[in-house]
């Protein structure tokens, strides 16, 4: 009874393999598509938006919600809880995230060189140059992905694997036998020990998830029930944190004892920040006086609120495509795409996105025009900062009712 994972990368024959290794061994199948939904599930994250986990490039405001890593922590126990049951193959990104401290896991890693990949792609009917483009964009996702997880920058790191099956030279028959009969070595059998790294694993997942979910974001080992929790962002009052942290994790269930430690990243130039999630999680300003917009970022975040920035309305907009804010703070008067045009496009493509123009320039009928379009509220320059906060704040409520 062992557990086979598998990661491949795309057009390397992945689906074939793990069709034929279920075939062959009667294993139950668990794929990338249902972690996904497993986490989706014990979550308030969507499906979409923790598929981005997956994505080399990170949301601008992930630096604020931490969404990314809240998202791995929810796969991260929908993992742990699966491998409550053995006889399985577990197949994509979420592989990586089974601690090498569970011994009866068989790891796996189907790859070949970019001249079979694109063969292989064009047999499904793509072209070469779609081929090429799908190829270079699955290797850099990995690559980040698996740097993010472990010591190596390369995905296809023997290292990271007992198995890595060059495609380009092994038929499927030959890959699916050498996988099956590595998977019945008594090297990846169950033993008492691996049966408690896995409850080790799945206890640190749940620590992980609860602490995710009051807005934390920490790294989380577990041993026989003792907890340890590593910060590796600067913060600010750390015995504080240290004390809020252990208060949170010691009231889950399994959880004996809590000591917490500083990381090797402790002393990265970066701020560590709880993430409120009273607060808009992801606001974007929109303004082209620089000075002012900066000055007004900084004061939201003296009141805990944290905003990414853009200077046109063309940014803007491929922000909104690429990110979708909750909340836009928008300036009328801007070269090029101007407030109002940026305001039509937004609701008639994104109507969730909650819009509040802020202006010195604006009229009765700029503000007729913009309510009509469907902006939250309009405020005029200079803005009292409380009001501001408050119709922020405002506007994330309706987003979460809306979501309710």
């Amino acid at each position: 009874m062992s557990v086979i994972t598998l990661f491949s990368g795309n057009f390397c024959r992945d689906k074939e393999i793990e069709a034929a290794l279920v075939a062959q061994t009667g294993y139950n199948l668990i794929t990338e598509d249902g972690v996904v939904a497993k986490a989706s599930s014990m979550s308030s994250i969507g499906e979409s938006k923790i598929r981005e986990a997956f994505r080399e490039k990170t949301s601008i405001f992930n630096k604020f919600t931490h969404e990314k890593e809240r998202s791995i922590a929810c796969m991260r126990l929908a993992v742990a809880e699966m491998l409550a049951r053995d006889n399985l193959v577990v197949t994509g990104f979420p592989v990586h995230l089974i601690p090498t401290s569970i011994s009866h896991v068989l790891r796996v890693c189907s790859i070949a060189g970019v001249r079979f990949r694109v063969d292989q792609a064009q047999v499904a009917g793509i072209s070469e140059r779609d081929a090429l483009s799908l190829i270079k964009e699955n290797d850099k996702n990995s690559a980040a992905w698996v740097e993010n997880l472990t010591e190596s920058k390369d995905p296809w790191d023997k290292n990271l694997y007992d198995i890595v099956v060059p495609m380009d030279t092994t038929s499927l028959e030959e890959a699916v036998t050498l996988i099956v009969e590595k998977s019945q070595s008594p090297a990846v059998a169950f033993s008492d020990l691996s049966v408690l790294a896995v409850g080790d694993f799945l206890l640190a997942a749940r620590v992980e998830t609860v602490l995710a979910g009051e807005g934390h974001n920490v790294e989380v080992s577990a041993a026989a029930g003792e907890v340890t929790l590593t910060i590796n962002k600067n913060v600010l009052m750390l015995k504080r944190l240290e004390e809020d942290l252990a208060a949170i994790a010691i009231e889950v269930e399994g959880v004996k004892t809590v000591k917490t430690e500083i990381g090797k990243g402790f002393y990265q130039t970066d701020i560590y920040r709880r993430f409120d999630f009273e607060a808009p999680s992801k606001v974007l300003l929109v303004d082209d006086e620089r000075e002012f917009v900066q000055t007004l970022s900084e004061r939201l975040l003296l009141r805990e609120m944290s905003s990414a920035v853009a200077y046109d309305g063309e940014s803007a907009l491929n922000i909104v495509d690429e990110d979708e804010p909750d909340v836009m703070i928008l300036d009328l008067k801007m070269p090029g795409i101007d407030g109002i045009e940026v305001l039509k496009k937004v609701k008639s493509t994104k109507p969730g996105i909650e819009v509040i123009i802020l202006t010195g320039h604006g009229s009765e009928a700029d503000k007729k025009v913009c309510m009509e379009l469907g902006a939250f509220a309009y405020l005029q320059k200079p803005v009292d900062i409380d009001l501001l906060s408050k119709t922020l704040k405002l506007a994330n409520e309706k987003i979460k009712q809306q979501k309710a």
